[in-house]
């Protein structure tokens, strides 16, 4: 199987390019299409879709990440999967339980720095002054509801703990971070559907040992 993964921005390219040999099967390939923002991403996913549709082989699937960026996740879901359906296409949502489908379409709510946050031991290898008890604190203990912005909060973390001064540089933290990250204790429950979406899209339901390349 080859999956077609298309992004908003070169730190999920960095995040993912880590993060999946950890999550597909070893025999799996992949290619990830970054673009230039969520509006770029959006505003060329049908005519992308559409060219999928008129020549992707049997053995491919597309994978569509964005972000909520507090606009509503039903919405912006459905939203994609309008998409998809408009272009041809089977999404998860119309596929029904146990049913073939060629686009699984996810959200990182709300930025994919909550992801980050999902796995503090992970983000701690990457930035040792970053305390390891920081998942305990109530405002990190769900990822996906820290307030203010995760982007803004982590780079917040960072600089309290010593590093980054001058800003947060995405694409260098996104590969640190991921690094170390194990897909299976990740908290932030998007990172979960994201990570439980690819394994049913590539027909494998467990934990995940191995390399792929792609």
């Amino acid at each position: 199987m080859h999956v077609e993964l298309l992004v908003e921005e070169r730190s999920a390219e960095a995040a993912l390019a880590n993060l999946l040999p950890r999550i597909l099967p070893p025999a799996t390939t992949w290619r990830i299409h970054p673009f230039r923002g969520k509006s770029d991403l959006l505003g060329h996913l049908p005519q992308r879709l559409r060219g999928y549709r008129s020549w992707i082989p049997a053995a491919w699937r597309i994978v569509v990440l964005v972000d909520e960026d507090r606009q509503g996740c039903i919405e912006l879901k459905g939203k994609l999967d309008g998409m998809a359906q408009e272009a041809g296409l089977t999404t998860r949502s119309t596929a029904g339980e146990g049913g073939r489908f060629e686009v699984l379409d996810r959200l990182a709510i709300e930025e994919l720095e909550a992801w980050f946050f999902g796995d503090v031991e992970a983000l701690v290898a990457a930035y040792p002054g970053v305390p390891a008890t920081l998942a305990e604190r109530a405002s990190f203990r769900d990822p996906d509801a820290i307030r203010g912005g995760t982007w803004e909060a982590l780079e917040r973390v960072l600089r309290r703990a010593g590093y980054h001064r001058t800003g947060l540089p995405k694409v260098e933290a996104a590969r640190r971070i991921s690094a170390g990250m194990d897909p299976d204790r990740n908290r932030s429950g998007s990172f979960g559907h994201f990570r439980d979406g690819l394994r049913a899209l590539a027909g494998r339901d467990g934990p995940v040992g191995g390399m792929a390349r792609g």
